[in-house]
């Protein structure tokens, strides 16, 4: 393919909201072979591992383990990628190395195949998260050798199980990084510096993130919130677009906001609360899709998890599996996710019957 055609510095904002970045269109199988050489050496000679999900919080927690420690070696890993992280331990940790996985919870049994192997190898491993982990698969870990801690996740970021998990007296500033990073992951937002830390950690490489926190916390220095400043122009540019091309939906007894589009998930669904909905979606060019929740709906979670997901109940996020060759893409990219947006509609759907049966089993047990 021409890397003009999927150069995004020559778009215009209008084609670019609407298609994935340039990343999208590198085969799996060189992007497995990549990720397999890179964890190979990564954890060549590395005494300490981190396997985390590469957003604030899990890079807060690589922070904490680096300042405890001294070092820890990190393996970036997404919600999907658990699995082939988790196998590359089994291969190439060195032995008694100490482990920690973080911000990560397994979807099934398959996510976790290979953990067993990464137990024999290491000196000890241990699981921060604050997921909504099944009862099974919390056992399956424990039972592994592994030293599970899950937070509440209306109350806890996985920063904050970290925190006070490690056996080792933190600086202040470390505390205060903790709290930040919450204050964005449990979209509380009430500290302006926690949308920072959110949108640096997305925009910059891991290790160059995991640096610059762990020598300043939550207080960035000046050059990297002008960084911030700059990108930012864009990313409310793109907002905006998903925003206007959004609708509103009555689903059951939930107003929902959909929409499609390459942007911030975040400021789109607050858009769509100011709106009055009770729960947002936004579909992205890539086929996956965010929900985020409200007071008024906790339950992400659960439609995520009709439509190949899984997360929180006012955070979560899916990629339904209805992709089954380019023009299915193709399609997905000039309908603006019509497919995508009507099963995530539809497991809303699905949900709001469930527990339309549940209350009147309820209301029909009370007679």
């Amino acid at each position: 393919m021409d890397d003009f055609l999927i150069d995004d510095d020559r778009l215009p904002l209008s084609r670019k909201s609407v298609l994935p970045g340039s990343g999208f269109f590198t085969p799996d199988s060189f992007d497995e072979l990549e990720a397999e050489r890179e964890a190979r050496e990564t954890l060549e000679g590395a005494t300490t591992v981190v396997v985390a999900d590469p957003d604030a919080d899990g890079l807060a927690c690589v922070a904490l383990v680096r300042e405890a420690f001294g070092e820890g070696a990190l393996l970036p890993t997404g919600p999907h990628e658990l699995e082939e992280s988790l196998e590359y331990l089994a291969a190439y940790l060195e032995p008694d190395a100490r482990v920690f996985v973080c911000d990560l919870c397994p979807d099934s049994d398959y996510d976790i195949q290979y953990l067993d192997g990464v137990v024999e190898r290491a000196a000890s491993v241990a699981w921060f998260d604050h997921h909504q982990w099944e009862d099974d698969l919390s056992t399956a870990v424990e039972r592994a050798g592994v030293d599970l801690v899950v937070g509440d996740s209306d109350e806890e970021c996985t920063a904050d199980v970290a925190l006070r998990s490690i056996d080792h007296a933190f600086d202040d500033r470390f505390a205060d990084l903790a709290a930040v990073t919450r204050d964005h992951d449990l979209w509380l937002r009430e500290d302006p510096r926690s949308d920072d830390l959110a949108d640096y950690a997305y925009w910059e490489e891991p290790e160059a993130y995991v640096e610059v926190v762990g020598r300043f916390g939550a207080d960035l220095p000046e050059p990297v919130e002008a960084y911030i400043a700059e990108r930012r122009i864009e990313k409310e540019q793109l907002v905006d677009l998903a925003v206007k091309r959004g609708r509103i939906e009555e689903v059951g007894p939930w107003t929902v906001g959909i929409t499609y589009g390459r942007c911030s998930q975040n400021e789109v669904a607050e858009a769509f609360r100011e709106q009055g909905t009770d729960a947002a979606v936004v579909v992205k060019p890539a086929g996956s899709a965010s929900i985020r929740g409200t007071d008024s709906f906790e339950l992400c979670h659960e439609v995520a998890g009709r439509v190949n997901g899984g997360g929180h109940p006012k955070a979560a996020g899916c990629k339904p599996d209805i992709y089954d060759d380019m023009l299915d893409y193709a399609h997905h990219w000039s309908s603006r996710g019509a497919v995508t947006q009507e099963v995530i509609l539809e497991a809303f759907r699905e949900v709001a019957r469930q527990h339309a049966d549940e209350d009147d089993e309820g209301i029909a047990a009370d007679r």
